[in-house]
C-alpha cells in the first residue's frame, strides 16, 4: 500500500511518498481501508522535529492523524465495530499514521462515522473536535453564559471550536483577519476583533476563559483581557510541568518544561488566573458524542480545500500557510 512518510526529521524535503505491506490489526485494534484524511498543523511541526521530546515515533513513520473510512478487518476483542462499519477516528499519539491506504486503528480511538456527513467532511472533525472538547470540559469546565476568548476563529480549531463553545451556552470572542469577520459571526462568536485593524488586548475584557490556539506573545496579551478565577488552556505551548508528569518523562523534561511555563505560570497568577498546557488525547467515546452534536446539525464541518492523495505534500504546504478558512483533506484513491 503507498504511504506517507517521514523519513527522517529537518523539515518537508524528508516528507516522500513510500510502499509498505498491508498491516494487519492486533487484538483489539481495526483495520480501516482509508477514505479521507484531515490535516491539522501538527502534521507540519512533527517533520521538523518540533515534537522529538514528546513524541516517540520509529522513523521511517507515517505522517497523518485523522481519518475517516471503513473497516475491512477486526482484531481478536473486538466487540463494538465489524467489517463494513463507516468509522472516524484520530490515531494521534499511537505507533500508527493516517495519510496510507490502510491503518490500524485502536478500537477504543474509533467512533462510527456521523450518518450525516460524507467521509472528507467526517475526516475533518477527530483532532480539532477531540481538542476543543477535551479544552472545555475537562480543562474550563466551561458553563452556560461564561465568555471563553478563542482566537483565530477562522482556522481549523477555531471553527469548531466556537461552535462547540456556543452549544455548551458559551460567549465567544474570537479575532480573525478582515476577509473572514463574516464567516466567524457565522460560527456564533459575538465579539470578533479583525487583528488587521484592532488589537483585541484594548477591546475585550471580563473573559472566564482562552483557548491558546496561537504562537508568540498571544497568550500574554489574552491575560489582559480575563477576569479573577478564569482559565487559560493553551494547545501549543508552552509545555508545563504537570504535563511531562502526566506523560511519565525523566526529571529533565520535567525541569525543563517548568522553566519553559513559569513566565506565563506566573502572569496568570498575577491575574487571578490558572494556566495549563492540554495535549490532545485519541477519545472514540468522545468521538461519539461529537458525532451526535453534527447529526443533530449543532455543528457542521468547515472545510477550505480538499487534495488528492497523489497531492498530499501540497495540501500539507498549503496548510503551512496558516491561511485556510476551517479544515485541509486529502481524499485518498478508493477502488
Amino acid at each position: 500500500m503507498q504511504v506517507l512518510q517521514l523519513k527522517r526529521y529537518g523539515g518537508p524535503d524528508h516528507v516522500a511518498f513510500g510502499e509498505l505491506p498491508r498491516p494487519a490489526p492486533g487484538p483489539g485494534e481495526l483495520l480501516v481501508r482509508v477514505h479521507a484524511v484531515g490535516l491539522n498543523p501538527i502534521d507540519n511541526l512533527i517533520p521538523k522535529g518540533d515534537f522529538k521530546p514528546i513524541l516517540k515515533m520509529r522513523l521511517p513513520a507515517t505522517l497523518g492523524s485523522d481519518l475517516a473510512g471503513v473497516v475491512v478487518e477486526v482484531g481478536s476483542g473486538v466487540t463494538r465495530f465489524e467489517v463494513g462499519d463507516a468509522v472516524y477516528a484520530s490515531i494521534f499519539d499511537t505507533p500508527h499514521g493516517s495519510l496510507a491506504e490502510f491503518a490500524v486503528v485502536p478500537e477504543l480511538a474509533a467512533a462510527l462515522k456521523p450518518a450525516n456527513l460524507d467521509f472528507v467532511q467526517a475526516a475533518s472533525i477527530p483532532m480539532v473536535g477531540l481538542t476543543a472538547w477535551q479544552a472545555m470540559h475537562e480543562r474550563m469546565h466551561l458553563q452556560p453564559d461564561q465568555k471563553v476568548f478563542i482566537p483565530a476563529g477562522s482556522g481549523g480549531i477555531g471553527t469548531f471550536a466556537i461552535q462547540l463553545a456556543r452549544h455548551l451556552g458559551a460567549r465567544v470572542g474570537s479575532t480573525t483577519s478582515t476577509a473572514n469577520v463574516e464567516l466567524v459571526r457565522s460560527l456564533g462568536a459575538e465579539e470578533v476583533i479583525d487583528y488587521k485593524t484592532q488589537p483585541f488586548e484594548e477591546v475585550l475584557r471580563d473573559y472566564d476563559a482562552v483557548l491558546g490556539t496561537v504562537r508568540g506573545d498571544g497568550l500574554e496579551k489574552a491575560l489582559r483581557i480575563v477576569k479573577p478565577g478564569s482559565r487559560i488552556v493553551s494547545l501549543v505551548g508552552p509545555p508545563d510541568a504537570a504535563f511531562a508528569r502526566a506523560r511519565g518523562m525523566n526529571v529533565v523534561l520535567k525541569l525543563v518544561f517548568g522553566l519553559l511555563s513559569r513566565k506565563i505560570i506566573g502572569l496568570a497568577k498575577r491575574r487571578g488566573a490558572s494556566y495549563a498546557f492540554h495535549f490532545v488525547r485519541p477519545d472514540g467515546g468522545q468521538l461519539a458524542q461529537i458525532a451526535g452534536l453534527l447529526e443533530a446539525g449543532s455543528i457542521h464541518p468547515v472545510i477550505d480545500q480538499v487534495f488528492p492523495f497523489a497531492q498530499a505534500k501540497q495540501a500539507l504546504a498549503y496548510l503551512a500557510q496558516g491561511r485556510a478558512r476551517g479544515k485541509v483533506v486529502v481524499r485518498m484513491p478508493v477502488a
